[in-house]
């Protein structure tokens, strides 16, 4: 008699165990739009408490490095400590990211980079800023040094960019000088390496020296024309007669990146002059 409640705890439990593996089987075969939907469901749902805290966290430590700046204009010891390479380094890329603001011809949202998206997940970003913001789907995001991705997935407060790390990622892009086109996607990196691009479809009879800088087209009216994507490295493909494939060494990387800006549009407009040399 005494063991029967715990028979019925073990019953329980299996039915628990067999619910939760049939789901999780099922959502291997669910298409990517509808798993997009739901993890948007569950930030707005049940992830809401750690994204408002994730947040906090940020304004907090933000409020932190200004006193700490304050405190340097009067101390010399805190003077010392604005110094330390990790503070210099955010510092720069504020005062770049705020120079790119007042140059780019367009509507643009400030935006901080909370996180990854998900824990696992390398090749997105988590933003401050959504619809309320006026952020909506296929906005570029770019950093003082050129492209970082594009908006994939926007909620009330928060968007998600896919990077060009992404296998996905796709732009049509020209070299500087001699204008030679092109489709920019991500190579397959070696173990170990940093993550690159490629240069595809580049007619045969085009060469294009190592060190020239390949931006955004302006065709396929998601990326304006003129955004650094990055700098040619060398030549890893050609298929004789036809085309060559360039590796592209990406300006700008998602990894460092702290804030950014998200570009509203309109997309025809060029950003030719906006990123200066000294910025990439």
């Amino acid at each position: 008699m005494i063991e029967q409640p715990d028979r019925a705890r073990s019953r329980s439990d299996t039915v628990v165990f067999l619910v939760c593996l049939l789901l999780a089987s099922g959502m291997l075969f669910v298409p990517p739009a509808r798993t997009a939907r739901l993890a948007s469901a569950i930030r707005n749902s049940v992830l809401v408490p750690l994204v408002w805290m994730q947040e906090t966290a940020v304004e907090g430590k933000t409020s932190r490095s200004r006193l700490v700046l304050i405190q340097a204009q009067r101390d010399s010891i805190a003077l010392l400590a604005q110094g330390l390479p990790a503070l210099r380094d955010e510092n720069d890329q504020l005062r770049r990211l705020l120079g790119l603001g007042q140059r780019v011809p367009l509507e643009f949202v400030p935006a901080e980079v909370l996180h990854q998206a998900l824990p696992t997940d390398g090749l997105t970003l988590l933003l401050s800023a959504g619809h309320a913001d006026g952020v909506a789907l296929f906005h570029p995001v770019v950093a003082p040094e050129g492209l970082l991705g594009v908006i994939s997935s926007v909620d009330r407060q928060t968007s998600v960019a896919t990077t060009w790390a992404h296998p996905e990622f796709r732009a049509s892009a020209y070299t500087d000088g001699a204008g030679v086109f092109g489709i920019v996607a991500p190579s397959a990196p070696a173990r170990g390496t940093e993550p690159l691009l490629e240069l595809r479809g580049v007619p045969y009879r085009d060469t294009i020296p190592a060190g020239t800088l390949v931006l955004t087209s302006g065709l396929g009216g998601v990326y304006p024309k003129g955004i650094p994507i990055g700098r040619v490295v060398s030549v890893i493909r050609e298929l004789t007669g036809w085309e060559r494939t360039y590796l592209v060494l990406p300006a700008a990387n998602p990894a460092h990146a702290a804030h950014a800006l998200i570009l509203l549009g309109p997309a025809e407009r060029s950003l030719e002059g906006a990123f200066p040399d000294e910025e990439r």
